[in-house]
């Protein structure tokens, strides 16, 4: 029986700071804020650790929610899990993407087959020594589970996006686990974020039985070999665990809504982004009736510095970041297949799909 409804709202935004689109779906009655349950942004920042556009929008969507949900800020962000990828390189468009669930009496008719489903887990605190180590792995499967649950999934084939925000390591937080007399996986903040997102994508493959659960501290960020294939990971400043989204199709959804993967093996593989879109009825062979809503990927310049046997120079470069390279490649193919700028390509793709590739997810409206 189809109890959930699940709705999708792309809104574009003029800066991290603009909640007015979203506020205006809700004064039309679009959108109804008790019934939002996730919202993933693409911000204008560089995606790095010194990336505030990410905690400024956040502030802004909980300022401007609260009244509206009769809390507080800061219980805002209790409730709705928030996700702020940084980085809106090359034509890159910055907007966010609402996501929102409700129980449903009656399914609309004509909702037949699988449709898109979400669900939201989080971990514990951690501390900064278990970030990228085997205690942020092993908390992260258990929430990709509850979050699975909470979708009303029980195939890991129906998984198809789990999104996840994770923290990162800085000076204050290295310093507070050497007091404890504890070593963190590095000093460096900036490698922190690739720790921690790789250890957390690791937990999405362990939870889905897509690698087996003896992984240790030592594999993270070497055996690139160990991956999930739906696993999205950001790391960011504003927080100390994992907030974890599971997003799939079911046959207890009522949404108009349906959800389809493939996997990019490198930066330039078009074939699974042209597979992806033909997965829900999209592209070339496009079929009646479908709508592209958004798209979702990860980006990643390839570990062994070539690209299809061709050297790549974005491991090189010291004036501009690596990631923000993979986002503007990867961003300008999506959009040139998808025929839109507003597409959310994230950087930094360690053990989320093969090395220097990723996943790319696409969510469809069936008319």
């Amino acid at each position: 029986m189809r109890t959930t409804s699940v709705g999708v709202f792309k809104i574009a935004t003029k800066g991290p700071g603009d909640v007015s689109g979203l506020m205006s779906l809700i004064v039309t009655g679009a959108i109804d804020p008790a019934s939002i349950l996730a919202i993933l942004g693409k911000t204008e920042g560089n995606g790095g650790v010194n990336d505030f556009t990410r905690e400024y929008a956040v502030a802004a969507l909980c300022t401007a929610l609260a009244p509206k949900l009769d809390l507080a800020p800061h219980e805002v962000e209790q409730r709705i899990a928030f996700v702020m990828s940084g980085g809106t390189e090359g034509v890159l468009s910055p907007h966010i993407t609402v996501f929102t669930r409700q129980q449903v009496a009656k399914p609309p008719a004509g909702i037949s087959g699988k449709r898109l489903s979400i669900g939201m887990a989080q971990t514990r605190d951690f501390l900064p020594e278990e970030l990228g180590r085997s205690a942020q792995i092993t908390e992260t499967a258990t929430a990709a589970k509850a979050a699975m649950e909470d979708a009303g999934i029980t195939d890991p084939t129906d998984v198809h996006f789990v999104q996840i925000k994770c923290p990162l390591l800085t000076s204050d937080r290295v310093e507070a686990a050497a007091a404890r007399g504890s070593k963190t996986a590095t000093i460096s903040a900036y490698s922190s974020m690739a720790y921690s997102r790789g250890a957390s994508a690791l937990g999405v493959a362990v939870a889905l039985g897509e690698v087996g659960s003896d992984i240790r501290d030592d594999d993270v960020l070497r055996r690139y070999d160990l991956f999930s294939k739906v696993a999205s990971t950001s790391s960011g400043i504003e927080l100390m665990h994992n907030v974890v989204i599971v997003l799939g199709n079911s046959e207890g959804s009522a949404s108009e809504f349906k959800i389809g993967h493939a996997v990019m093996s490198d930066a330039i593989d078009a074939l699974a982004v042209v597979s992806a879109l033909s997965g829900v009825g999209l592209g070339a062979q496009a079929k009646a009736g479908r709508e592209l809503v958004n798209i979702f990927a990860k980006a990643e310049a390839s570990p062994n510095g070539t690209v299809r046997g061709f050297r790549h120079t974005m491991l090189e470069d010291t004036d501009i970041s690596s990631t923000r390279h993979a986002r503007a490649a990867v961003g300008g193919l999506i959009a040139g297949l998808a025929g839109t700028s507003a597409v959310y390509v994230s950087g930094g793709a360690e053990h989320q799909g093969p090395a220097g590739g990723g996943p790319v997810a696409v969510i469809a409206r069936l008319l």
